[in-house]
């Protein structure tokens, strides 16, 4: 009994996979977008999910800086099941996708570059939703192609507010890449229960943990880091706040209200790192930016409220694509 006890208690393996995620399957087919872009040949892995029942509608998800298109399950599925045609990507950089070791990112590159796979799929027109990181990219997408953008859903979007105007201090690209060396398993799962999940961790998280963990793991670590310390510094240093006016398209904001994400807070003086990240506060302040939008609040959720509470946060979704 003693030795079934223990071998019980022992920690599952930590997952090793490649420097495109080879190894961690996808809820559905992963298809790639071949095309150019500065003067290389890339790949851009992406779901394209049909609907039984098509309501003519399509929608595309933008995953975060720490998610994958695969992190999208629960939502595809309930897109899918509502009538709704549904393209979920990994952008260059991530996941499944070429991780390019030298490439100028930008938000409008990403954007350029999902804009480019929509045209080849013969989608004129669809919502964007857009969550973490890919809620800069989503609204980046709107300001950039409004004619294209039916709707936009931010889900808790980084972004919603300028930490280096905050008081934030400017890290090097080579500082990055070292702080994104040091990334395990057990900095990703503790990060992610302090600032996304309101110190609360639930067994079904563990698997977003090891999908990127793996990669850092695994044998295409040095690309991985690499690719993560260049989106880092895209991230910080351009905000896309300042054009929240602009945006033309029906807006909807979805906040969980116990997130506390904000870049380069570890760097921030106390008193400045300290009031960054307030979403409640966020939320309000850029509903109140973006003409007409709409803002849906979660009291007891955090950063991914499509991962904390999948059904709940879907009836919301859908409710407000209707």
């Amino acid at each position: 009994m003693a030795v079934a006890s223990a071998s019980i208690a022992q920690p599952a393996p930590a997952a090793r996979y490649g420097a495109r995620l080879e190894g961690f399957d996808y809820p559905h087919p992963v298809r790639t977008f071949a095309f150019a872009s500065q003067d290389q040949p890339l790949e851009m892995a992406y779901l394209d999910v049909a609907p039984a029942r098509p309501n003519g509608r399509t929608v595309v998800l933008l995953h975060g800086k720490n998610f994958c298109a695969a992190t999208w399950g629960a939502t595809i599925a309930a897109l899918a099941g509502a009538g709704y045609r549904v393209i979920a990507p990994d952008q260059i950089g991530f996941c499944k996708s070429s991780k390019p070791p030298r490439y100028q990112y930008s938000f409008a590159q990403l954007a350029g570059n999902t804009h480019a796979l929509l045209e080849q799929l013969g989608i004129e027109r669809a919502t964007i939703v857009g969550h973490s990181m890919g809620g800069m990219l989503a609204a980046r997408y709107a300001l950039q192609y409004p004619q294209a953008t039916e709707r936009l859903l931010l889900v808790n979007p980084i972004g919603l507010e300028d930490w280096n105007a905050e008081g934030v201090p400017w890290r090097s690209l080579d500082a990055w890449h070292a702080r994104e060396q040091k990334t395990t398993f057990d900095s990703l799962r503790d990060y992610q229960r302090i600032v996304y999940y309101g110190g609360d961790w639930k067994p079904a998280y563990e698997q977003w943990v090891q999908m990127l963990g793996g990669m850092y793991a695994g044998d295409g670590g040095t690309a991985v880091a690499w690719s993560q310390a260049l989106t880092s510094d895209m991230v910080f240093n351009q905000p896309v706040i300042y054009e929240f006016p602009r945006i033309t398209a029906p807006t909807t904001l979805l906040i969980g209200q116990k997130d506390r994400t904000a870049i380069g807070k570890d760097l921030a003086p106390p008193d400045v790192a300290k009031r960054l990240g307030d979403y409640p506060a966020l939320g309000k302040r850029a509903a109140a930016a973006i003409p007409g939008a709409t803002l849906v609040e979660f009291e007891d959720l955090g950063h991914s409220p499509q991962v904390e509470a999948p059904a709940r946060f879907n009836a919301a979704l859908v409710s407000a694509l209707e």
